[in-house]
C-alpha cells in the first residue's frame, strides 16, 4: 500500500528534523545498506543450523567425524553470524582518544 501525500510530507519533515538535530546519526543511517541482513549472514545462519544438525546426527549415530565436523561448522557459522567480519573488531585493541574531547 503506497503512502499518501500527507504521509510523505510528514516523513520528509521527520527526516529534515533528524538531519537538523543529529547530523551524525542521519549520516550513519543514510549510509547503511538497504538490507541489514546480507547474503553472507544468511549463509552463516544456514551453516550454523546445518552444523547443529550434523552435531546431533554425529552424537546420535556415534560417528565422531560427523559430530566434530558439525561442531566446527556450527562454530564457524556462529562466528560469521555474530559479526566476525575482517577489520570490524580486533580483540585487545583500544579506541584512540580524540584530541580536544573531554575525558570522563
Amino acid at each position: 500500500m503506497p503512502l499518501s501525500d500527507e504521509e510523505r510530507r510528514v516523513l520528509a519533515e521527520l527526516e529534515e528534523d533528524l538531519v537538523a538535530d543529529d547530523p551524525r546519526l542521519a549520516r550513519e543511517l543514510s549510509s547503511m545498506p538497504g538490507a541489514r541482513f546480507s547474503a553472507a549472514r544468511y549463509f552463516a545462519a544456514l551453516a550454523c543450523l546445518i552444523g547443529v544438525a550434523l552435531l546431533l546426527a554425529g552424537v546420535g549415530s556415534q560417528v565422531i567425524v560427523v559430530g566434530v565436523f558439525g561442531f566446527l561448522l556450527m562454530g564457524a557459522g556462529t562466528y560469521f553470524l555474530v559479526g566476525g567480519q575482517p577489520g570490524k573488531f580486533r580483540p585487545g585493541t583500544r579506541r584512540r582518544r580524540q584530541p580536544g574531547k573531554d575525558q570522563a
